[in-house]
C-alpha cells in the first residue's frame, strides 16, 4: 500500500485511484516556506495588497526571504485589457506581464522586482489545466475543480517557493470571501494548510468596521457575518485586521474575537492613515510581526541586527512625512482621472519626490476632454507642474495637446508620460515645425504628418498579435543632455508599454527646429526620451518611470519635476 507521502510526491504520476492528487514539484521541501494568506470580507479595496506588503515587509527586514502572489479570481489571462475605470491601473513587471495594481504596491514596499510567476489569474490557472488535459497528464482521470483546478493553484505557490528560496510566500487573494470566482482559491488554500501541516499557513482576514454618522458608533456585524463565511469554508483565522476610517474600540474587537474564535490580541485596527508607509510602524507596534512568526514558528530565523539596521532606515524615512517646509501643487491631466487608482503609482512616484525634498505635493485632477487651447490658461493657471500621463484612444487627446502646449509656451514645468510624450512630439510638430494638422495615426489614420505611428518592423509582428513594446527595456542616454545629468549614466533601464512610436522619418526634422530626442533604443531608431533645453524642465519618455518609482529612491524625472516646481 502506498502511503499518502509517496502519493503526493509523484501525484502527477500516479494512477487514478488516489485522491491524493497535489502535485509537489521537483526540490519542494515540506516546513521549509511558510504560507500568509491575506483574504478580504465585506467588501472589495479595503487594502490587502497594501496589508500584506507591510506586513511582508516587517519580515523582510528581519532578514527572512519573502515572496508575494496576488490570485485573481477573472478570467482574463492578464490586466492588459482591463479598462482602468474598472480595476485601476495596470502595473507592467519587467519581464513584461501586465498585472494588478497590487504589484506596484509590493514592489514598491519591497523595493524588489517581481516577476509574472508572482501573479496568477483564474484565466490563467484553467488555461494550465486544459493544457494538461490535452496532453494527457490527468492519465484518464475525469478533470474537476478538486483536486485538479486547486491542485494547479497549489503548484504555483510550491513553484514560487523553490525559485525564490522563499522562508515565507504571502498569497493574496483577490476580491472578496463569498465571490464565486474567487471560492477554488480559498478551497486550495485550506487544502496548502491541511498538507503542509501544523504551524505552516496563518490566514488573516482583512475586515470592515462600519461607523454610520446617523448612529454615531462602530458596527461589527457585517465584519462578524463576513468572518463566518470564511469558516463556512474551512479556514479558521488566525488574525484578524479591522479596517476603519477611525481606529477601532475595543468593544468592537472583542465581538469579532468571541465571534471568531481569535484571541483578542490578534484582532486588530487598521485604521486610515496619512500614508501607506506608516502602516509597518502601525503593525509593528501593535506586535503583528511577532504573532506571525510565533504561529509559523519561524523565530529562530530572523535576524535582528538586520531588523534594527532596516528599520532604522525606515524610520528615518517616514519621520519626514508630515513635516514638509513647502507645498507644491501639480497637475495631473488624463483620460481617467474619475478613478484616482487609474494613476496608483504616478501618485506614489510624486509622494516620494516630495518626501526626499521636503516638499508636500498636492494633486489637482484635470480631465482633458474639457480642455482646449482657449481655456488651458485659466484651467492650470494654480498649479507649479503638469504630468501628462498615459492612455490609450482617442477621447481627450486633443485636450492633452493644448497642455503640452500651454507647459511648452509658458515655461510651466512639464513631464510627458507615455501617450504625453506622443502628444508631446504632435503639439512640436505643429506649433514649431509648421506640420500643421500633424498627428498619431493612432488618432487620425488620414493625417498627412504621421510623426506617430507604428513602425514598419511592428506592422509585420501585427499578424502574430504581439506588436506591443512591453516590461523592460534598456534605454540609451544621448550626453551633454538634461536626461544625462538625471540620470548620470549613458544607459538606464525603464519600463514600457505602448504600440506607436515617433515615426523615423520625421526626427531629423524635429531635432533641427530644436527638441532634442535624448534617449534611444539601443541600436534601433526608436526614440525613448525628449526634453527642450533653456526650459525650466520639459521632458517626456515613451516609458513609464513611475513603475520603478521607489519610496526611498524616488524616480529621477519625478524627482526633476517636483524640484522645478518648488523653483517656480
Amino acid at each position: 500500500m502506498t502511503d499518502k507521502n509517496e502519493l503526493l510526491a509523484g501525484a502527477s504520476e500516479v494512477s487514478v485511484d488516489s485522491e491524493y492528487f497535489s502535485p509537489i514539484p521537483v526540490g519542494y521541501k515540506k516546513g521549509k516556506t511558510k504560507y500568509v494568506i491575506v483574504t478580504g470580507t465585506v467588501m472589495s479595496g479595503l487594502g490587502k495588497g497594501i496589508f500584506s506588503s507591510c506586513l511582508a515587509k516587517l519580515m523582510q527586514d528581519k532578514g527572512l526571504k519573502v515572496s508575494p502572489i496576488k490570485l485573481e479570481g477573472y478570467l482574463n489571462i492578464d490586466s492588459g485589457t482591463l479598462n482602468p475605470f474598472r480595476h485601476g491601473e495596470v502595473f507592467v513587471l519587467d519581464d513584461g506581464m501586465e498585472c494588478d495594481m497590487d504589484l506596484g504596491t509590493y514592489e514598491r514596499m519591497l523595493d524588489q522586482n517581481l516577476s509574472k510567476d508572482n501573479f496568477a489569474t483564474s484565466g490563467q490557472i484553467y488555461r494550465d489545466v486544459l493544457e494538461k488535459e490535452r496532453h494527457g497528464d490527468y492519465l484518464g482521470r475525469d478533470v474537476q475543480m478538486i483536486p485538479h483546478v486547486t491542485g494547479e493553484v497549489k503548484l504555483r505557490l510550491r513553484n514560487l517557493a523553490i525559485k525564490t528560496n522563499a522562508d515565507i510566500v504571502f498569497v493574496e487573494i483577490g476580491g472578496t470571501v463569498g465571490d464565486l470566482e474567487n471560492a477554488f482559491y480559498i478551497e486550495a488554500m485550506r487544502e496548502l494548510a491541511y498538507e503542509e501541516g501544523p504551524n505552516s499557513c496563518c490566514f488573516v482576514a482583512l475586515t470592515y468596521i462600519l461607523e454610520p454618522k446617523t448612529l454615531g458608533e462602530q458596527k461589527s456585524k457585517a465584519a462578524q457575518l463576513g468572518i463566518k463565511q470564511l469558516m463556512q469554508c474551512g479556514v479558521q483565522p488566525d488574525i484578524i485586521a479591522c479596517r476603519a476610517a477611525n481606529p477601532v474600540g475595543e468593544k468592537s474587537r472583542q465581538k469579532i474575537s468571541v465571534y471568531s474564535n481569535v484571541p483578542l490580541n490578534r484582532v486588530i485596527s487598521l485604521h486610515d492613515s496619512t500614508s501607506v508607509y506608516q502602516i509597518p510602524a502601525m503593525l509593528r507596534e501593535c506586535g503583528m510581526d511577532f504573532e506571525v512568526l510565533r504561529h509559523l514558528h519561524i523565530e529562530d530565523r530572523i535576524n535582528l541586527r538586520s531588523e534594527r539596521g532596516e528599520w532604522a532606515k525606515w524610520c528615518d524615512f517616514t519621520d519626514k512625512i508630515g513635516k514638509e517646509k513647502q507645498t507644491v501643487t501639480i497637475g495631473i491631466t488624463g483620460k481617467y482621472t474619475s478613478l484616482r487608482d487609474s494613476y496608483a503609482s504616478i501618485i506614489n512616484a510624486l509622494e516620494h519626490s516630495g518626501i526626499a525634498l521636503g516638499c508636500d505635493v498636492k494633486i489637482n485632477w484635470f480631465d482633458t476632454t474639457d480642455v482646449t487651447d482657449k481655456n488651458a490658461g485659466d484651467i492650470l493657471k494654480d498649479v507649479d507642474g503638469i504630468i501628462v500621463p498615459g492612455g490609450f484612444g482617442v477621447r481627450g487627446t486633443e485636450g492633452k495637446i493644448a497642455c503640452v502646449k500651454y507647459a511648452r509656451t509658458n515655461n510651466m514645468p512639464f513631464l510627458g508620460i507615455c501617450l504625453g510624450f506622443q502628444m508631446a512630439v504632435i503639439e512640436f510638430a505643429r506649433n514649431v515645425c509648421g506640420l500643421k494638422d500633424a498627428n498619431s495615426t493612432e488618432i487620425n489614420d488620414k493625417t498627412p504628418y504621421p510623426v506617430i505611428d507604428i513602425l514598419p518592423e511592428q506592422k509585420k509582428v501585427n499578424a502574430m498579435g504581439g506588436n506591443m513594446r512591453l516590461g523592460g527595456q534598456d534605454v540609451e542616454i544621448k550626453p551633454d543632455t538634461i536626461a544625462y545629468k538625471m540620470f548620470k549614466s549613458k544607459s538606464v533601464r525603464m519600463r514600457f508599454r505602448h504600440r506607436y512610436e515617433v515615426c523615423p522619418d520625421y526626427i531629423e526634422q524635429i531635432e533641427k527646429a530644436g527638441l532634442i530626442f535624448s534617449g534611444k533604443a539601443p541600436s534601433q531608431p526608436i526614440m525613448q526620451i525628449l526634453e527642450l533645453q533653456g526650459h525650466p524642465y520639459f521632458i517626456a519618455t515613451q516609458a513609464h518611470p513611475c513603475l520603478t518609482s521607489r519610496p526611498m529612491r524616488p524616480q529621477q524625472m519625478f524627482l526633476g519635476l517636483v524640484e522645478a516646481a518648488m523653483k517656480k
